[in-house]
């Protein structure tokens, strides 16, 4: 791919504005959704959109302890690195994404960079709750992506396997294969991996009941407590890009199947796909359980989501041994 190409879909879709303006979105139905859960009207779909542009226009007040570059360099850290993430993940009928060999593992340590943005600008604030909550978030990163790699080391298994060699870690090759010989998510020794995957999502991105980190009625936002304007603009809409880039691997793992070969009709049912994604692992949810002590937490990723994921793993090595 030539570096203009590449700037286009970094910059413009599916990265860039395209994947900013579709995860407000995904945050917009989340927010309503969760309120019709509630039985509320809630706020309108585009009222993420609102915020964004009344918090980018509002003053950005630093403390007077912080480190004032790591605190204003942070929030620019994990929104580029989902930028760059969504431009890697193809989407059936419409973008092949970057395929390369090792970009599952890139896509990976990508999407650790919010986490890392979180504590470098927690540990800048000088704040005692930003330390507390710099903290939790290192050890809830620790918990999620334990499980994360070995469902991510699941799949390149089967994919890798099936076609009589070792791991896969090309997302081209994982969906041309699904789309070749069917979605893994009807494969029955993938089905705990599956579940594994969207079970690490709500932590991953850090909504109830894994918002540890943040817990406002404890910490009051914890690591964000200090951020004003567009700093705070900027860690809210990497959340959204990061529920989009969750929601967009789940799909081109276990279901990137498309609609026919008109382009629209494609991009609508990846949209589709992202909206039940997000409603079933964030919306419902949060929707339903309180939040979760840490060490509660902690010991849930350690054992549930590992525990399905090695199961997928030693099934997807005993099927093809037999």
């Amino acid at each position: 791919m030539n570096i203009i190409g590449l700037v286009i879909n970094i910059l413009i879709f599916p990265g860039g504005l395209f994947a900013i303006l579709l995860g407000l979105f995904l945050t917009g139905v989340d927010r309503k959704i969760y309120a019709r859960l509630q039985r509320r009207v809630g706020p309108p779909v585009y009222q993420p959109c609102i915020d964004m542009i009344k918090l980018s226009q509002k003053e950005i007040l630093i403390p007077r302890t912080a480190n004032c570059t790591a605190f204003r360099f942070a929030p620019l850290l994990g929104f580029a690195g989902m930028l760059a993430a969504i431009a890697i993940i193809p989407v059936t009928g419409i973008y092949s994404g970057l395929d390369q060999s090792g970009d599952l593992l890139v896509l990976l340590y990508l999407l650790s960079t919010p986490a890392l943005a979180l504590i470098i600008g927690a540990s800048a604030s000088g704040s005692p709750y930003s330390s507390v909550g710099l903290s939790r978030e290192m050890t809830m990163v620790l918990a999620y992506e334990i499980p994360l790699l070995v469902v991510l080391l699941t799949v390149g298994m089967r994919v890798g396997m099936a076609g009589g060699g070792t791991a896969v870690f090309s997302l081209g090759s994982i969906v041309n294969f699904q789309l070749k010989n069917g979605a893994l998510l009807f494969d029955l020794p993938m089905l705990p991996a599956v579940l594994a995957f969207l079970c690490c999502i709500p932590g991953t991105i850090g909504v109830v009941p894994f918002d540890i980190p943040e817990a406002e009625t404890e910490l009051a936002e914890g690591p964000l407590l200090e951020y004003s304007g567009a700093g705070l603009a900027m860690f809210k809409l990497t959340g959204g890009l990061k529920m989009l880039v969750l929601c967009a691997m789940a799909v081109a793992l276990f279901f990137p199947s498309g609609i026919g070969s008109f382009w629209l009709i494609n991009l609508l049912w990846f949209i589709f796909k992202c909206i039940v994604i997000s409603f079933f692992t964030i919306t419902f949810v949060r929707a339903t359980r309180a939040r979760m002590r840490l060490d509660q937490a902690y010991k849930f990723y350690l054992l549930f989501p590992t525990a399905l994921a090695l199961i997928s793993l030693v099934l997807t090595l005993l099927s093809f041994r037999i």
